[in-house]
This record gives C-alpha cells, sequence and structure tokens, in this order.
C-alpha cells in the first residue's frame, strides 16, 4: 500500500556518506520534530535526475528553507558511495544524501520502480513530499516518465 497524506513514516535505517565512509541514519533521526521535504528519484547520475530534479532542489534550497523546511533530503536506491559521490558531483551541500541501498524504505513506502526491464533493478519511483514531525502532509508521485509533479518549484506551492 502506498503511503499518503497523514501517514507516518515508516521506522527503517538508511546509509549517508560519512567522512570515514557509509554511516547509518535512522528516519527517526532525519523526520522526529522537524519539517522535511523528501524527495526521490530512480537513480543518481541519470539523466532527468542530474539534469532537472535534483538541481531545481540545490537551486531552491535557500527558499525551501526560508519556509520553515529543517532538511531537504534526496533519496535514491543506491549504495551511500554513489549518493555521496552525486551530491558533490551536483554541489548538493545543503542536502541530505539518503542511500536506501536494498530499497527497504521505498518498499515500505509503497513506491517502488520495476526497472529490470532496463536493466536497473528494483527503484524508487520519482516523487516528492513533506513530512512535519513524521506524518507526511503531502505527497506527489510522478506518473511514468514525468519530472513535473515531483518538482521542487511545484513542491514549495504546498509549503
Amino acid at each position: 500500500m502506498t503511503i499518503k497524506a497523514g501517514d507516518k513514516i515508516p521506522a527503517v535505517t538508511l546509509k549517508i556518506m560519512g567522512k570515514e565512509g557509509p554511516e547509518n541514519i535512522t528516519s527517526a533521526d532525519i523526520f522526529d520534530g522537524k519539517k522535511v521535504v523528501l524527495f526521490a528519484v530512480p537513480g543518481a547520475f541519470t539523466p532527468g535526475c542530474s539534469v532537472t530534479h535534483l538541481p531545481g532542489y540545490v537551486v531552491n534550497a535557500d527558499k525551501i528553507k526560508a519556509k520553515g523546511v529543517d532538511t531537504i533530503a534526496c533519496m535514491a536506491v543506491n549504495d551511500a558511495f554513489v549518493m555521496g559521490a552525486w551530491g558533490k558531483s551536483q554541489n548538493a551541500e545543503e542536502l541530505l544524501m539518503l542511500a536506501d541501498g536494498n530499497g527497504e524504505f521505498t518498499s515500505a513506502l509503497g513506491l517502488e520502480l520495476d526497472a529490470t526491464g532496463f536493466g536497473m533493478g528494483k527503484r524508487s519511483r520519482r516523487f516528492a513530499m513533506i513530512v512535519d514531525k513524521g506524518v507526511v502532509t503531502y505527497l506527489a508521485v510522478e506518473p511514468a516518465g514525468g519530472i513535473d509533479e515531483s518538482s521542487a518549484e511545484k513542491l514549495m506551492a504546498h509549503l
């Protein structure tokens, strides 16, 4: 079942790239007591994600945070090394780059994408959500091939 507005974020452990290598970060660490914008992409370094989706959040990070957002997080079903390198290559210092390497969080959200036909395995659908103190207040899930509803520009209208 897909998560929806009013639902609590599931308890999971994700990874981030730390100074010494991959580090655990829990959903409680990310969401409890905070207002968070989380957006997910099918894959780091892929064209739509690198050219359009992530850059919109990087460019608008200050505007998003000015609307009371504590954290802007980007997630993909990739490992922490890839997410860390992608964040650096995209100048995404203001964003928390979350690795859902095994797709456990994506699965718990009910937002899986079967990209096996493209040789990419199981991934995350492209989406964006606003989470206030661990509860989803807004969710936009893209139709196949879309990169509009979950854009930073569209999301800001809901903050």
